[in-house]
């Protein structure tokens, strides 16, 4: 059986600020759900289609999985689970867009290419038609945010460059971050 360490309690509670006994309780719920610790990327499809009915979501699962599994083990554990939980609804702004850049990032080299810049629009283009249709072509959006966050022009673009980007305003490359928070703030 599955044991969560006083210290592991402590360190969440901290960090997510929930009551130790709250931690506990999503803790129990989490190991209910997924009795060998692991959140696998099948119950996380599942889990992402009650949570973003939208149709388009299900080409962003693999993305937005990526930025909970912060080991790159190919499951979510409860600590990982609760730590992008806490990000998302307390962490600085920085923190936050440190997380989305890991969504951008799809092989996981700590930058984003031009490639990876397209898949991301490409899967993320139904969600931002749905917003607004008259939105421009998919190639534009990718150049165009490309550029806004590739500060020095080097054809990569480092989290630094895209959390100055998003940061500094930048329409596009903000446009994209926010469609990514959208995933983790309820539309009531």
């Amino acid at each position: 059986k599955l044991l969560l360490r006083e210290e592991d309690v402590a360190a969440l509670s901290k960090s997510s600020g929930l009551e130790a006994a709250q931690v506990k309780e999503s803790f129990d719920a989490f190991i209910a759900e997924h009795p060998n610790g692991k959140l696998k990327p099948k119950d996380f499809r599942e889990m992402m289609a009650k949570a973003v009915p939208k149709k388009d979501a299900n080409k962003m699962e693999k993305h937005v999985f990526r930025m909970y599994d912060s080991d790159q083990n190919g499951f979510i554990d409860f600590t990982e689970f609760m730590l992008v939980f806490h990000i998302m609804n307390d962490g600085s702004v920085e923190e936050v867009l440190s997380k989305i850049f890991c969504v951008f990032d799809v092989n996981s080299d700590g930058t984003i290419s031009m490639k990876e810049m397209n898949k991301l629009v490409k899967d993320m283009y139904g969600l931002l038609k749905t917003e607004d249709p008259n939105i421009a072509d998919k190639n534009l959006i990718a150049k165009t945010a490309f550029a806004e966050m590739d500060k020095d022009g080097n054809g990569k673009i480092t989290e630094a460059e895209f959390i100055g980007a998003c940061l500094g305003q930048k329409d596009i490359s903000k446009m994209l971050a926010l469609k990514i928070v959208d995933f983790f703030v309820d539309d009531d």
